[in-house]
C-alpha cells in the first residue's frame, strides 16, 4: 500500500447567518481537513455529522441523510486549500480541527437547542 498525496483544506462558512440555506444545519464554524481534493474535503466534513443511520430516528432503516449536509453545499461553505504548513500533509484522511460528530437534528429555527 502506498502513501496518498493528501492536502489540507479549510471549509469556511460563506453565507450570512440569515441565509435561508442554513435551514439544513446551523453553521459549524471553520473546519480543517486532510483530504484528497476539495470535493473529498466536503465528504469528510459531512461524515463528521450524525447521520440518521447513526441514531434511532426517522426516516428509517437504510436511508442515509449525509447527502444533505451543509458542508456539501457550496452556497454555505467554500473550500480553500491551506498551504500554510500549520498542519502536516502526511497522515490519514480526516478532520484536523472543527466539529466532531455534531448532531444536525438538534437545530431549531430560532437557534436554540432541542
Amino acid at each position: 500500500m502506498t502513501d496518498e498525496a493528501l492536502r489540507i483544506y479549510r471549509l469556511i462558512p460563506d453565507a450570512a447567518e440569515t441565509d435561508p440555506n442554513w435551514d439544513l444545519a446551523k453553521p459549524a464554524g471553520e473546519v480543517i481537513v486532510r483530504a484528497r481534493s476539495a470535493a473529498d474535503a466536503r465528504i469528510i466534513a459531512a461524515e463528521a455529522e450524525v447521520d440518521f443511520l447513526d441514531i434511532p430516528a426517522k426516516p428509517g432503516d437504510g436511508v442515509s441523510t449525509s447527502f444533505a449536509s451543509a458542508f456539501r453545499d457550496d452556497r454555505l461553505y467554500r473550500v480553500v486549500e491551506d498551504d500554510s504548513s500549520t498542519f502536516p500533509r502526511a497522515g490519514p484522511r480526516g478532520i484536523l480541527k472543527g466539529p466532531t460528530r455534531h448532531d444536525p437534528l438538534t437545530h431549531t429555527p430560532d437557534g436554540e437547542e432541542d
